[in-house]
């Protein structure tokens, strides 16, 4: 909005045009498509090594860390088991060990890359819960620094990522730690 006030300013456009395709998805187009596995599915069913190409960031004997490709914030990292399972109980015991191994390593990576004033990791399960992938469990880790909100996110229900998913996954990578489980 805009007042006649010489003291309010113009606010300016940002320019996103990576995000037409997430905002452009339609009911219609959803229910016509007839594969129903999940992107973190499609990632895995090639078993691909970790790459710039699929932002996958590390992968374990059953777990794995990959960018998320609608970040609330640059480093937005996302573990999650390799096998569709859509709830924390239904988890091997490897898997759900390796799962918060991954979180440990993506959080150190998060702190080295990033030097942020703090960390958040949180888990949905379920639509209701706000899980955007309800059938595959996913646990978000993010930087967050002092006063990171900004009034795109309360007025425009929208986000300003400072750098392109390829700069992430470079700064990440470079900073995982490569030690041994």
């Amino acid at each position: 909005f805009m007042t006649n006030s010489p003291r309010t300013k113009a606010l300016g456009q940002i320019w996103a045009g990576w995000r037409k395709e997430y905002v452009a998805r339609t009911p219609d187009t959803a229910e016509k498509n007839t594969d129903r596995s999940s992107v973190f599915e499609k990632i895995f069913a090639t078993n691909s090594e970790p790459n710039k190409d699929n932002y996958v960031l590390w992968q374990g004997s059953y777990c794995a860390a990959v960018l998320n490709l609608y970040p609330y914030v640059s480093g937005h990292v996302l573990v999650l088991p390799k096998r569709k399972v859509g709830d924390l109980a239904n988890l091997d015991k490897e898997e759900y060990l390796e799962l918060w191994e991954g979180v440990r390593l993506a959080t150190q990576a998060i702190q080295s890359a990033y030097k942020p004033d703090g960390i958040n990791i949180g888990v949905n399960i379920g639509e209701a819960a706000g899980a955007s992938i309800p059938e595959h469990l996913h646990v978000h880790c993010l930087p967050r620094w002092k006063g990171d909100t900004t009034f795109l996110t309360s007025v425009a229900e929208s986000r300003m990522i400072p750098e392109t998913l390829s700069s992430s996954w470079d700064r990440l990578q470079a900073n995982w730690p490569h030690e041994p489980l």
